[in-house]
């Protein structure tokens, strides 16, 4: 394949982000649309089903800006709690596999919102899509056995499932039905899985947020790019720095969307003549 875009977790601050950035870059005339795979976990599955379905990038981004909707209401997250919660269940856990299948457990556990509400708010941004014909993979994670999974058409899932289930944070939002399983967050094993991408000619990756070196749950950023640049080239876009005073702390909040988005569409102005050289 001669181009791939990666597209990774950040939230509902994520979200807004992406779609400023994207939208920032058709507006300068970069179009990274049109790919032959598209890669989302989390946030970027929401944004990668979006551009795969054909929704207008400016209309999109003009949503971010706007009221927030009834659906997106805020959940409680405590990032010292949530990342210490997670250390007490790592402990002692052997390989990567194990370490998520301890993070399933928890998930499993945590109180939270209803799936069938949660369904609905993925629906609400997405609508009920089919799976598009051009090449769009999801990730997510089995709750059960840690198994990392990289969904596309073929698998059989819902694509409205396969989404909810990759923007799954474990401890916040329930974890996602699926046949006799239950799936989490494809961004606990890392949050762009880019290494999915390999195989590609050229690579745009674009991160809310770049994972942490040395995670016991999966490769780091850098060793995805190192895979992706052994047959191939890869650019990296993350947030900034004005990006992440947008996200705050608490990047799953809806009122971070007017901010983040803008911040992306900022950055756009930015980085469009070095995406447009990398991407031709």
């Amino acid at each position: 394949m001669a181009r791939g875009l990666v597209l990774g977790g950040g939230g509902i601050a994520g979200i807004a982000w992406e779609l400023g950035l994207l939208s920032g870059l058709a507006a300068a005339g970069v179009h990274v649309r049109d790919t032959d795979l598209v890669v989302g976990t989390s946030a970027g599955s929401i944004v990668g089903t979006l551009l795969r379905t054909g929704t207008d990038l400016e209309e999109a981004y003009a949503a971010q800006l706007g009221p927030v909707p009834a659906t997106e209401r805020a959940v409680p997250f405590d990032g010292a709690s949530f990342f210490a919660a997670f250390a007490e269940a790592l402990a002692g856990a052997s390989g990567e596999q194990e370490s998520r299948a301890r993070i399933g457990a928890l998930a499993l556990r945590a109180q939270t919102m209803p799936e069938s509400e949660r369904r609905a708010v993925i629906g609400a941004r997405i609508g009920s899509p089919e799976w598009p014909a051009a090449r769009l993979v999801v990730t997510a994670i089995d709750t059960a056995d840690g198994e990392f999974l990289a969904v596309d058409r073929d698998t059989g899932f819902p694509l409205l499932d396969a989404v909810a289930a990759s923007c799954a944070v474990p401890g916040v939002y329930p974890p996602i039905t699926i046949g006799e399983r239950r799936f989490m967050d494809g961004g606990l094993r890392t949050p762009t899985n880019a290494d999915l991408a390999a195989g590609c000619e050229r690579v745009l990756v674009v991160a809310p947020m770049g994972g942490m070196p040395g995670s016991p749950l999966g490769p780091s950023l850098e060793e995805e790019l190192a895979t992706l640049r052994r047959d191939g080239a890869a650019h990296l876009v993350l947030a900034d720095d004005a990006a992440l005073a947008a996200f705050g702390t608490n990047p799953l909040d809806p009122a971070t969307r007017e901010p983040s988005a803008r911040a992306g569409r900022a950055q756009a102005e930015r980085i469009a003549d070095e995406v447009r050289a990398f991407w031709g």
